[in-house]
């Protein structure tokens, strides 16, 4: 490899194929692909009737090309191509007569090069006169050897497009056909050459605009559009290169560190994170003016730094000392800002522990806006917004505090603080129950224009936020049956967030869960086992309480009771209210199996007081559902029928297309139960009213294709028609229930026992 990149990059720092001290302490030095780069600045400048618009993409295409990394030359026409064919002609034109005469041509080119820009005033000041100066003089240091190296290098660097160029289609024929005659010298070294241009755009020594330019580019995209940045695997390789020929450059080790996160790789992280701060140091990144404390800024930085990496990873324990010491060593250097910074970490994983830290954040935002800190005091309030909505504060105080957070987050053009408070609302009105208003926050969301500067064709910021939004849109479409729209959304988180970006794991969760519960409306259970597989392998307590209610669904209720159990002690563990609620609906259901409805009362009332505490209005709605099912079979239809009247019209608005459905079927049922009771004149008109009420669940389960409920729903209809006396059709629901009864196996649950 040293020999190719010393005939390709002429590097002064390299002699007898070795790399000397830094490769960096030059700026910059002549390459082919260079000379092609300014063959098309001499062509521009000499060009004079060209297409104003033409002449617009090439000046926005030379920055990246003087910036970027070198090109094949097959991939520089093309970039130039693009914008102008007129001008990829005259600089193919211009390069091939170089190479085809002799080595005097090249000379007489870099001669005649400041010409066209001398009477120019962008020569003196502009970038790409700084790049032509730049270019001459590395040139003209050059001995008579390196020159010779240039020009046959530059002949090797155009040959291979000369030649598939003037091939003929029969002379490629023949050349599929034919044995090939045995390369010369110059083919052989041609090879690896075109090998190493094959590879990542980094590879070979770069100079330190190329590295900086590559490095600022891919950390770019890693924060606000990962989908965009290289591979991990092609980002480490290349960023190994790079250390190869420098390993004193700190912001390479940066980098590194942040492609080590994104894959959770824990030791290449440390490392490298730990390499950055030395290196940052070791270069006088600090400034000599800071003298000692620019050395004990690094490293409490450092300390810091390293704690943060340590809660990405869950190691609580040693994020916890890191913490301290980068709290004392702050507070011997008396920086209040690093000191901030600790704080906010220090109450994030206190939360991260299950610990109470609303003291600690507090105090926190108190003093981030004492010291003119917005974006922690920011992130403080969100923070406490968070935990207020899971101690169940009222959603009025909670909006009033994210409101206020937002004004000073347009203020000073906090982009990505804004996307999160939008996503955090959506969550709050998700979580209390308005599927209508956590719809609205979601779209705005993913409507809303970045404030961030357009960069690297990154138009919208793939954070964490939007992907958010995107599965929140995915679920309230779901929950309304619209699985065509789902898939469309899925399959565009897909394209954002593939698998091997940090955020593909919330689309991955939200994918399975809605699978799974599309699986189980439609009574096929042995899809939704190895569903619950792979929900356990990306949230443990959600897999443990998918597997419950696919027991319970089995009828093996005894495994499902203790699965239950396991899922309420590690909800009580980490304050998961939602949770709890949600396995005490399913154990009282498990009640129901057995006809101990009586039994079953406790829990849910257990379930409703912690709803109401927590203001879960869909969870609250759900529970007085359960409620009244139970008044129902314990002989009070009245009650049961009040109960289902006071949340019906919340259900309808907000809850999903199956809690629809059952509200009505259990109303109708109510219904039912009092109609046969009622005096002889009013009994068929009550009955009538039941089966309006039933044809409209049995539209809310077809959409699901929930063919367990809907054999429940015939079969409810075929005894209201007959007590009606409409023959026809009691008929035709009692053929469908039939249907329905041969395709679906026989359930040990009765109709009267299943909400």
């Amino acid at each position: 490899m040293a020999s190719v990149h010393e005939s390709l990059y002429f590097n002064p720092m390299m002699t007898n194929g070795v790399v000397q001290a830094n490769i960096f302490g030059i700026k910059d030095w002549v390459t082919p692909y260079k000379i092609a780069v300014l063959a098309l600045l001499y062509e521009m400048a000499t060009t004079k009737p060209m297409a104003l618009l033409d002449r617009r993409r090439l000046n926005k295409l030379i920055l990246p090309l003087q910036q970027g990394p070198d090109l094949t030359f097959n991939q520089f026409l093309k970039t130039v191509e693009e914008c102008s064919l007129l001008m990829v002609s005259a600089v193919k034109l211009r390069l091939f007569t170089m190479v085809d005469q002799e080595l005097q041509d090249m000379e007489h080119f870099f001669t005649i090069l400041p010409n066209a820009f001398s009477d120019s005033e962008a020569f003196k000041t502009s970038v790409v006169g700084l790049f032509m100066r730049q270019m001459l003089l590395a040139y003209n240091k050059l001995s008579f050897s390196q020159v010779y190296k240039l020009y046959r290098s530059l002949q090797q660097y155009t040959c291979h497009e000369a030649r598939l160029s003037s091939l003929a289609p029969e002379d490629m024929e023949l050349t599929s056909e034919d044995p090939p005659d045995p390369p010369d010298k110059t083919e052989l070294d041609l090879g690896p050459l075109q090998q190493s241009d094959l590879r990542s755009e980094a590879q070979g020594p770069l100079s330190q605009k190329q590295a900086e330019y590559f490095l600022a580019r891919q950390a770019y995209l890693l924060k606000n559009d990962e989908n965009k940045a290289m591979k991990p695997s092609t980002l480490q390789d290349d960023l190994n290169n790079i250390l190869k020929f420098n390993p004193d450059f700190a912001e390479a080790h940066y980098l590194s560190y942040l492609n080590s996160v994104r894959v959770q790789d824990i030791y290449i992280s440390t490392h490298s994170l730990l390499h950055y701060f030395d290196r940052l140091i070791l270069s006088g990144g600090e400034g000599k003016s800071n003298g000692e404390e620019g050395y004990g800024r690094s490293l409490r930085y450092a300390v810091l730094n390293l704690a943060t990496l340590h809660c990405r990873f869950g190691h609580y324990q040693q994020a916890d000392l890191a913490l301290q010491e980068a709290i004392r060593i702050a507070q011997e250097a008396n920086d209040h800002v690093c000191l901030q910074h600790c704080l906010s970490w220090l109450y994030t994983l206190e939360q991260m522990k299950g610990s109470d830290s609303a003291a600690l954040t507090e105090d926190s935002v108190k003093m981030a806006a004492h010291f003119c800190l917005p974006y922690l005091a920011s992130l403080g309030i969100q923070s406490l917004v968070q935990q207020g909505a899971l101690q169940g504060m009222s959603a009025n105080k909670l909006l009033e505090a994210l409101r206020g957070t937002d004004v000073i987050h347009w203020k000073q053009s906090l982009s990505e603080l804004i996307d999160i408070s939008l996503a955090q609302t959506a969550s709050i009105w998700r979580m209390y129950g308005k599927s209508t208003m956590a719809r609205q926050q979601a779209q705005l969301l993913l409507n809303m224009n970045s404030l961030e500067p357009v960069n690297f064709g990154v138009q919208q910021n793939n954070t964490e936020p939007f992907a958010i939004a995107l599965c929140h849109l995915a679920e309230l479409h779901a929950e309304q049956g619209l699985y065509g729209p789902v898939s469309d959304i899925i399959i565009h988180l897909k394209q954002r967030f593939p698998p091997h970006t940090q955020h593909a794991k919330l689309w991955m969760l939200c994918d399975l869960k809605i699978q799974f519960e599309r699986a189980m409306n439609h009574g096929k259970y042995h899809l939704a086992e190895p569903l619950v597989i792979a929900i356990s392998a990306l949230n443990s307590t959600e897999g443990l309480y998918r597997k419950a209610q696919l027991l319970k669904a089995m009828n093996q209720t005894s495994e499902a009771s203790r699965i239950l159990q396991q899922v309420q002690q590690l909800s009580e563990k980490n304050k998961n209210t939602e949770m709890i609620i949600r396995v005490l609906l399913s154990t009282a259901e498990l009640h129901w199996d057995s006809c101990g409805f009586s039994t079953a009362l406790p829990l849910l009332l257990q379930a409703l007081a912690l709803a109401r505490q927590h203001n879960l209005q869909s969870l609250e709605s759900e529970t007085i559902l359960h409620l009244a099912f139970t008044q129902l079979m314990l002989g009070v239809p009245e009650q049961a029928l009040v109960l289902v009247q006071n949340v019906l019209e919340c259900v309808l608005a907000h809850g999903s297309v199956l809690d629809k459905a059952r509200a009505l079927l259990l109303t109708a049922r109510c219904q039912a139960t009092l109609a046969a009771s009622a005096p002889e004149e009013q009994r068929l008109q009550a009955v009538q009213v039941c089966v309006e009420t039933v044809c409209e669940a049995g539209v809310y389960f077809s959409q699901l294709n929930c063919k367990q409920r809907l054999r429940e729903v015939y079969y409810l209809q075929a005894r209201l028609y007959h007590t009606l006396g409409d023959v026809s059709e009691r008929n035709k629901s009692a053929l469908l229930f039939r249907l329905l009864n041969q395709e679906l196996p026989p359930s040990s649950t009765t109709a009267v026992t299943l909400l």
